[in-house]
């Protein structure tokens, strides 16, 4: 499965959900586990994405704002292996700053048993980073960090 998308496709200028259906229609075209990028300066893009994503079980696997002002969004299609992790526990920490959300996952991690997974679903700016970082350093390894919308990441952690 490469990371490099298959199709590039630039709805710059478009009104919703003018992105979206060109997604749709370009990724319908793709093989499983293909990926396409498709660039939007729209601003409701990220959550009808989200939502179209979560519906038909496309993946939605990265966001970057360009210098121009666009936002550069990269869709994997749904029917090859499954790629989000099952977890045993879900703590959602929308609205919390951190470090709160990575110390109440410690404390969730440390009542589970070895190899059990916690989701734990953040909106704080500074998430990705710390869960990178306590990755490398701690008891926990990081299977998966997924965007959501509205600034907000899906993080699956497994307790060592």
């Amino acid at each position: 499965m490469s990371d490099k998308p298959t199709v590039t496709i630039d709805m710059s200028g478009m009104p919703c959900p003018a992105p979206l259906l060109g997604a749709k229609k370009i990724i319908d075209d793709l093989q499983p586990d293909q990926s396409m990028m498709l660039l939007s300066d729209c601003p409701g893009t990220s959550d009808d994405l989200f939502a179209w994503c979560k519906f038909t079980g496309n993946e939605l696997i990265a966001t970057a704002k360009q210098p121009d002002g666009k936002t550069a969004y990269t869709l994997r299609k749904a029917g090859g292996a499954q790629t989000t992790p099952i977890a045993h526990v879900t703590l959602d920490m929308r609205g919390v700053s951190c470090p709160g959300p990575i110390l109440q996952a410690k404390k969730l991690l440390d009542g589970m048993k070895t190899g059990e997974v916690l989701q734990m679903v953040s909106d704080c700016p500074g998430a990705v980073a710390d869960v990178q970082s306590w990755g490398q350093t701690a008891a926990v390894e990081v299977l998966a960090t997924l965007p959501m919308a509205r600034g907000a990441n899906e993080f699956y952690l497994r307790k060592k």
